[in-house]
């Protein structure tokens, strides 16, 4: 089974991958390609998304029982002790001097700042 999410790709691409695989709903495509078929139209979706992202899924004889790629996604796999994980940026992180402001509650405090 694979499994590929396009977000914001040509629609040529789009056109392209459905000779081998059905969207679903738009921008996700699924079926059972060979290994070869997979990874000759992964090579296309790479080369010819130009500023959108892509996301390919398939099975795998591993634990988990699928891998993944991605293709300019913030997210990226990561190896976590075997397991394949996904590991996203974390931009929202409060600088480490900053005081919160008055009014705020104890929970909100240890929750946003990390102490007491």
């Amino acid at each position: 089974m694979t499994v590929i999410v396009l977000t914001n790709c040509p629609p040529g691409l789009r056109g392209f991958l459905t000779r081998w695989l059905l969207e679903i709903p738009a921008g996700v495509f699924i079926g059972n390609p060979s290994a070869r078929i997979r990874d000759a139209l992964w090579d296309e979706v790479q080369q010819y998304a130009g500023q959108g992202r892509a996301l390919l899924a398939h099975t795998t004889n591993n634990e988990q029982g699928f891998i993944f790629r991605t293709h300019d996604h913030a997210w990226h796999p990561t190896d976590h002790e075997g397991l394949t994980l996904i590991r996203r940026p974390n931009n929202n992180t409060p600088p480490q001097n900053s005081e919160p402001p008055p009014g705020w509650s104890k929970a909100s405090k240890r929750r946003r700042f990390g102490r007491n």
